[in-house]
């Protein structure tokens, strides 16, 4: 055999080893870390969610964030304290998690509002709450959007909300390229996904340092898998796209809106939160003093509230951002 073809059989071996490597890492991740709700059939589409609290009260819907999933909600205490006054569903949003997410759709937030609604009224969900956590705060706000589907209010924390020039996002949206996407997500990106997950998971929580319990109970192997990372990517792709289209309806948001961010936020700037808040004309800012993206563990009792009281009579009183300044 020539140079080249030696060479040329090394990388087809090395490329199959690394596809099967990936298929079995991920089906040993699905093992250890199996399904913690229930599931139900929507428009096609299987979705993974947990249902707690009274089935009688209100209820609040919970949407986590890019390349997250529900673990992210029951970890952080907001499940099980939201639970205490309310029917709280908290969905793992297509791709992540459990949920599927068919490869015969776009994903944009607009389709996955789209998906939810259908499901809500599947589930027998009226006048919900919707909190939606950075990426998935888009989802909730294109629910809020709709004119077929009346909420109580959104609650939006660490969102993007206007398009500006994030040189990260296109990095790593590399994944969802169609078949050189498919190669990387099954050899390599993993590989290269595990490596910095550690420094990942700082950052989100910087300035503060990541929670114990949050190292400890967070299925990080979940998050690895080619079709969740194939998932994470083509949000990734959407980000800016979708903050640009949404920008100029955010006026017609009627809806009470209860706003939070990490002051020291390093993934999203808190200025997003300070625009929003000032077009908004029902809504209620709160700036958490040293946190960051992971605002929904740094003030959990203050999210929490804000989420039991969103739809109450006056949950929309503008304030201004000093005085929902808290550490």
């Amino acid at each position: 055999m020539s140079t080249t073809e030696i060479v040329s059989v090394i990388v087809v071996v090395t490329v199959i080893l690394l596809v099967v490597g990936n298929i079995v890492f991920s089906l040993l991740a699905e093992r250890n870390n199996p399904p913690i709700g229930i599931f139900t059939e929507c428009d096609g589409v299987r979705l993974h969610y947990l249902d707690r609290g009274d089935p009688a009260a209100p209820c609040v819907v919970l949407l986590h964030g890019n390349g997250s999933m529900i673990q992210d909600f029951t970890i952080s205490g907001l499940v099980d304290g939201l639970a205490r006054h309310n029917r709280v569903l908290c969905f793992d949003r297509p791709g992540f998690g459990y949920s599927q997410r068919p490869r015969s759709r776009i994903w944009t937030a607009t389709a996955q509002a789209a998906l939810f609604v259908k499901a809500f009224d599947q589930l027998g969900v009226r006048n919900p709450v919707v909190l939606g956590h950075s990426w998935g705060a888009l989802v909730a706000i294109a629910i809020g959007l709709r004119n077929d589907y009346p909420i109580r209010g959104l609650v939006l924390a660490s969102g993007y909300y206007f398009p500006n020039w994030r040189w990260d996002v296109w990095i790593m949206s590399g994944p969802a390229i169609p078949l050189l996407g498919d190669l990387l997500r099954y050899t390599v990106a993993p590989i290269i996904s595990w490596a910095i997950l550690p420094s990942a998971f700082r950052k989100l929580f910087a300035p503060r340092p990541v929670p114990a319990n949050f190292k400890n109970a967070f299925p990080a192997s979940l998050t690895l898998r080619p079709k969740q990372l194939r998932a994470a990517a083509e949000e990734s792709a959407f980000l800016i796209p979708t903050a640009a289209q949404f920008q100029s309806r955010y006026r017609s948001i009627r809806c009470p809106v209860r706003i939070f961010h990490g002051t020291g936020d390093k993934i999203i700037e808190p200025e997003q939160a300070r625009r929003l808040h000032q077009l908004l004309s029902s809504s209620d800012l709160h700036l958490v003093e040293d946190a960051g993206h992971m605002v929904t563990y740094a003030d959990v009792p203050a999210v929490t509230n804000a989420t039991d009281t969103a739809g109450s009579a006056g949950g929309g009183a503008r304030s201004s951002p000093k005085e929902n300044l808290t550490s």
